[in-house]
């Protein structure tokens, strides 16, 4: 019979990488059940019943009552007279034009060099040079020497442009107090085994919305854009869930 003694470090490291393991194999079980087919797209659901939506709480202003002129049908604060069909309430629908236009170049360059010696003798500490008595005393002359150098270089570069086009519908979720609304949309596209995701989300103006009912993803405050996708392709462009764990276990 063989025992194996495993120390509690390594003990604590299996511990980790099995925990991951089994989170990573409920992703691959998942895989597994639609291999061969395509991938299943999520379902049609209410925004406000997903697990991890909260309301947006935003500073207000005291609200302001409705106020109208003499003799007179128009509204101070109306944007028409007639009644406007932009949305305006909850359960509305907009669209959003995402236009998207990023480019940051950034480039760092760091080099340090540092160099220190010390030297002590101790050859006359005794008296030997004064002192006939401590001519026979064997006294070394270096007690201490040292010589330290200490070297540094760091290189860095970014370079990245994201560019994103398209238009998302998005539904009217909330309606602040002072009239803001916050919005949300989500699309997906299946195209063969791949399912490409386009996620919208954020607080809009009224009057930043214009007669066609759009608005631009530019005037959105507190915008989450996300644009991805899951299927064959994406999974051959992510590493594995193996490497994956090892990157986020080992230290080195």
């Amino acid at each position: 019979m063989v025992s194996v003694v495993v120390s509690p470090p390594l003990r604590t490291l299996c511990a980790i990488a099995g925990m991951a393991a089994s989170l990573c194999g409920c992703a691959a079980l998942d895989r597994v059940k639609t291999l061969g087919e395509q991938p299943p797209l999520s379902p049609i659901e209410n925004p406000t019943t997903v697990a991890g939506y909260r309301p947006v709480q935003m500073p207000m202003p005291m609200p302001q009552p409705a106020s109208y002129n003499p003799n007179s049908l128009w509204r101070n604060g109306s944007r028409a007279f007639f009644k406007d069909q932009r949305a305006h309430q909850v359960g509305d629908i907009l669209t959003v034009k995402v236009k998207f236009n990023d480019k940051a170049t950034v480039e760092n360059e760091t080099q340090r060099s540092r160099k220190g010696g010390e030297d002590v003798e101790i050859g006359a500490f005794f008296g030997n040079k004064k002192l006939p008595v401590f001519n026979k005393v064997v006294v070394p002359g270096a007690m201490i020497n040292t010589d330290s150098t200490a070297t540094s270089e760091g290189k860095g570069t970014i370079d990245r442009k994201d560019e994103i086009s398209t238009n998302i519908a998005g539904v009217v979720t909330q309606l602040l107090p002072n009239g803001n609304m916050v919005i949300e949309g989500r699309q997906e596209v299946r195209v063969n085994f791949e399912v490409r995701e386009l996620i919208v989300a954020g607080v809009v103006r009224p009057e930043d919305i214009e007669s066609d009912n759009t608005i631009d993803s530019t005037k959105i405050a507190q915008a989450r854009i996300a644009y991805g996708g899951r299927g064959q392709i994406t999974d051959l462009q992510q590493p594995r869930y193996g490497q994956q764990v090892l990157d986020i276990i080992l230290p080195f």
